[in-house]
């Protein structure tokens, strides 16, 4: 009668662990399970105007996940304040995964550097996916007598203060590009900032100033009106494979002109997770990645925790160089 009693209670246990696995085997499946999300359109703030990089980068990614989910992801612009307004009403949005937004890596990491911000990159907004990377550059005017970085910096340094980079504006990545360059090679360039890149291009092409970072020059090294030293991005440009990447030259100049997508603060982690994954799975698509490549743009898709680190080493940087050059955007 005991031997029976105790072969109850051994059965009540090990159906009792049994439970227990089925239900924690239960609560690994449901985390790993496809979120219903979205059921409704998702909104995607883009902050700056149609037709400029961050609209061009956004667009196709938006277009793709479209067909993907079954539901409209609509693009709102909304420029201003060098991206300022685009991402503050992105932070001020519901987290309730419907609304989402774009921008380029200067209005996160420099201008909450350069001037008080209505947001906290790291308090107000969380990571999704740095989607998509643009070719920068470091290129001169063909009057000067130099082809490569290393002919270009022994100039420089010949020729102290007499060298002008022109750039799409005070704090901006361009501007970064070339007062790196002057660090690293310690070189003296005086930097003049136009209200955008097609302004600062018509000056380079003319030779009022001699050096030019902005990615809208490359049609015109083919022409001869300018000189490519290097490219500035994680890989050589296909189309000039003998051009040095400037970290190639200077490793410290490691600069990236990437594209992040961000939620406000409070977004469900589920739908956090599925947005990356879509991302990732749009940007290995090759129609997309063809059309961007023509716009100077690389598709990418990464991980919301690799967007973070980005974000964190970026701001960190070049908070360091605005503080060094006394940068004010007030």
């Amino acid at each position: 009668m005991s031997l029976s009693v105790i072969k109850t209670g051994n059965a009540i246990k090990t159906g009792a662990v049994a439970l227990a696995m089925f239900a924690l085997s239960m609560v690994g499946a449901s985390a790993q399970a496809p979120v219903n999300w979205p059921t409704k359109p998702v909104k995607v703030i883009v902050n700056y105007a149609p037709g400029g990089s961050t609209d061009n980068a956004t667009r196709p990614f938006m277009e793709k996940l479209s067909v993907a989910l079954g539901q409209q992801f609509v693009i709102e612009n909304k420029g201003g304040a060098s991206g300022a307004v685009g991402v503050e009403a992105g932070v001020r949005s519901p987290p309730d995964g419907y609304t989402f937004f774009a921008t380029p890596v200067a209005s996160v990491t420099i201008l909450p550097n350069a001037r008080p911000t209505a947001y906290d990159p790291f308090k107000d907004m969380v990571p999704v996916s740095q989607f998509a990377d643009s070719t920068l550059v470091f290129a001169v005017h063909p009057s000067l007598p130099v082809k490569t970085m290393q002919e270009f910096a022994a100039y420089a340094k010949k020729n102290p203060g007499k060298l002008n980079f022109g750039s799409s504006g005070l704090g901006t990545l361009t501007q970064m590009i070339c007062e790196s360059v002057n660090q690293v090679a310690g070189i003296d360039m005086l930097h003049v900032p136009y209200r955008g890149g097609a302004e600062s291009l018509t000056d380079f092409l003319a030779g009022q100033v001699q050096v030019f970072s902005e990615g809208n020059v490359l049609p015109h090294v083919k022409a001869g009106k300018a000189v490519l030293l290097a490219v500035v991005d994680s890989e050589r440009h296909p189309d000039f494979p003998d051009v040095p990447m400037l970290k190639e030259v200077y490793p410290e100049a490691d600069i990236l002109n990437w594209f992040g997508l961000f939620a406000p603060t409070g977004t469900p982690e589920p739908i956090v997770r599925r947005m990356s994954e879509e991302i990732a799975k749009a940007a290995k698509n090759p129609e997309l990645r063809a059309h961007l490549l023509r716009l100077a743009l690389r598709a990418n898709g990464s991980t919301p925790e690799q967007l973070g680190a980005i974000l964190r080493k970026d701001y960190d940087r070049y908070g360091k160089l605005v503080k060094a050059l006394n940068i004010r955007m007030d």
